[in-house]
């Protein structure tokens, strides 16, 4: 099969998406397509009803849809070429009036702390035309930094639709907040969601980048707020930086007291700034930093941020956090480390350690670090494939599928670990078979390829196989 080169994104745009948090594209298929894909749709949710993490193979014209070079290309330039479309899919079908309620999508029904970063994306697909009174997705730019809504009316200034002519897609960053709105007509409207994961930290930039400076887009005033310095580090760690604020900023004692200060404060936005602008002023502010991380609280994950662009500096401090009786503080720490990735290498003793704690959440914050440092563990990369497959069998759910999800970061790197992934394919959680299987697929040895073409083959789909054609034709 030929797959089209994909239509990579443009630095405006690029831009647009570090600072807004979304995108809206449009692929080129013709009428005729997206009819036909309604059609079925219609006929399925009739029939069958939502086909949930099976509508992929269900409706099998969506693949010529992931392989169209405007979303592969987006897709590579905003998570890298090496991208995973995730197990969890779903297919939303909204024909009342009523708006839904704002809100941030959780990880499969698990709580994680999100990532500034882009590691995870989503794409909504609206196979049919979808006007303002059909009630398309809804969603606040700029938002996606934010743990609290930050808007308090429920139908805020600035709202970005996803109206548009069928192959409208909006591209969005996991974390923005969004809604479905009020669909005023009563026709069917489908939008399919997808999820995708990066495989691979950033070591250049995956989309057309041609400046390599910093300058946010136009839109930026219209957000509910600044963030210059968590831009600037954002756009530079996808054009491969780690830590690139570092000690960029005098260390300054009377500008670190009141970055400090507010960094406890109520306005989450300005907190940010205050921990970005903590992480760019020297070990003076790392240090503010890590007292902040201890002291627990929203400051406390502010902190957690901040120290995660911070640099090597940071890392004796996530060390000692890590080891904290605390559990949250244990868990942020990890976090931190993890976005820090081959600064954090010889942190990753210290966190093999931490998967023997009790609390599950430091555990599945752990095997996710491990995960992002990933090869960058240097001499240590085979304790942490060892620690990661012994995850494979936490008795916590989430500890184990994100254990999968790592050990796919880490490549043929994790190849020792693949008898205990062809074990996890028995698991009775779904989202740890799935990451099981991929994380098979990219580590890609023989061994691994052997067993994951063993299991796709028995558990093959049928597309037109249902309850009035269970065989023939």
């Amino acid at each position: 099969m030929t797959i089209n080169p994909p239509v990579l994104l443009t630095d405006e745009q690029m831009r647009k998406f570090v600072t807004d948090g979304y995108l809206l594209l449009k692929t080129d298929f013709p009428k005729s397509f997206h009819d036909a894909l309604t059609a079925q749709l219609d006929k399925v949710y009739a029939e069958e009803g939502n086909p949930g993490n099976n509508l992929l193979p269900r409706i099998r014209e969506l693949r010529k849809v992931f392989d169209h070079p405007v979303v592969t290309g987006a897709l590579s330039s905003v998570l890298g070429p090496n991208y995973m479309l995730h197990a969890h899919r779903h297919g939303h079908f909204n024909a009342t009036p009523k708006p839904g309620g704002w809100h941030k999508d959780s990880y499969w029904g698990y709580k994680k702390q999100r990532n500034h970063h882009p590691w995870w994306a989503m794409v909504m697909y609206f196979p049919q035309d979808t006007p303002v009174e059909l009630g398309p997705t809804g969603l606040l730019p700029g938002t996606q930094n934010y743990e609290t809504r930050v808007f308090e009316t429920e139908d805020p200034t600035g709202e970005a639709l996803a109206a548009g002519e069928a192959g409208t897609f909006l591209l969005i960053h996991y974390d923005i907040w969004h809604r479905s709105t009020a669909n005023v007509l009563g026709k069917p409207r489908y939008m399919l969601k997808f999820e995708f994961m990066r495989t691979s930290a950033p070591t250049a930039p995956s989309w057309d980048n041609r400046d390599a400076a910093w300058t946010p887009p136009a839109t930026v005033d219209a957000l509910p707020a600044r963030h210059d310095l968590l831009w600037e580090e954002t756009w530079r760690w996808l054009r491969g930086e780690v830590g690139a604020i570092a000690g960029s900023l005098p260390a300054d004692e009377a500008a670190i007291a009141d970055a400090a200060a507010r960094l406890a404060g109520e306005d989450e936005p300005d907190a940010l700034n205050a921990a970005y602008e903590l992480a760019a002023r020297g070990d003076l502010g790392v240090a503010a930093l890590a007292g902040a991380l201890l002291a627990g609280g929203a400051a406390g994950r502010a902190a957690a941020y901040g120290l995660a662009v911070a640099g090597a500096a940071a890392v004796p401090a996530l060390r000692e956090a890590l080891a904290s009786a605390d559990e949250k503080a244990a868990a942020r720490a990890a976090f931190a480390l993890g976005e820090l990735r081959g600064l954090a290498a010889e942190a990753v003793p210290a966190l093999v350690d931490a998967l023997g704690r009790p609390e599950p959440r430091v555990r599945r914050t752990t095997v996710e670090a491990l995960g992002q440092i990933g090869p960058a563990a240097g001499a240590h990369v085979g304790d942490a494939v060892a620690a990661l497959a012994r995850a494979l069998t936490d008795d916590d759910a989430q500890t184990r599928f994100t254990a999968g999800l790592a050990l796919a970061r880490l490549g043929s790197a994790a190849a020792a670990a693949v008898p205990t992934l062809v074990e996890a394919l028995d698991d009775e959680n779904r989202y740890v078979r799935a990451h099981a299987a991929e994380a098979l697929r990219y580590i890609g040895t023989p061994e691994a390829n052997e067993a994951l073409l063993h299991e796709l083959t028995y558990a093959r789909w049928c597309s037109t196989t249902t309850k009035e054609s269970t065989f023939y034709p």
